[in-house]
């Protein structure tokens, strides 16, 4: 058994977890050792809610709906416990839109319902109160319907073209 942290020739952190400095594109696909990735984002970042929606929002608006599902699962993480199901269905929803952009349809199309089930059940709970300015009945209406074009099979969507607005 090899000690955390412990020089084995394998990308480890401090604690001995497994993790990858292989360069990645804007879909979070790895790229071959050497070669010009998308940076990173970086993880265990805590922000607030607001922060959260708008640095999200930026990486969906740039087709980079990997790294978004990176902040929405900060928040999820480090968020208070009764938002957990927010934020983990806005990353389902993230990493959805994903798969649908790296052509995985059964993928995509399964987050992206899974999601939108998740921000609709949070939806209720809130009734008209809109946390952090977000439109969840509308995010859910833009999932279900990306799920139902990506499940016809016609391959790949641009994730940029297809980022849904997660506010007014």
């Amino acid at each position: 058994m090899t000690n955390a942290g412990a020089s084995d020739g394998r990308d480890r952190d401090v604690e001995g977890r497994a993790r990858s400095a292989r360069p990645r594109d804007g879909l979070g696909r790895p790229l071959p050792h050497g070669a010009e990735g998308v940076p990173r984002q970086p993880e265990g970042v805590v922000r607030a809610p607001r922060e959260t929606v708008a640095e999200a929002q930026a990486l969906l608006d740039a087709g980079k709906p990997f790294h978004a599902h990176e902040v929405f699962e900060d928040a999820w993480k480090s968020g208070p416990r009764h938002e957990r199901t927010l934020w983990r269905g806005l990353a389902q929803l993230a990493v959805g839109l994903t798969h649908a952009a790296r052509g995985n349809s059964v993928g995509g199309a399964r987050l992206l319902r899974r999601g939108a089930g998740a921000v609709e059940e949070w939806a209720e709970l809130r009734g008209e109160d809109r946390p952090y300015a977000m439109d969840l009945p509308g995010l859910a209406r833009w999932a279900r319907e990306l799920a139902g074009r990506v499940d016809d099979g016609s391959g790949p969507v641009d994730a940029r073209a297809e980022a849904p607005r997660l506010g007014p």
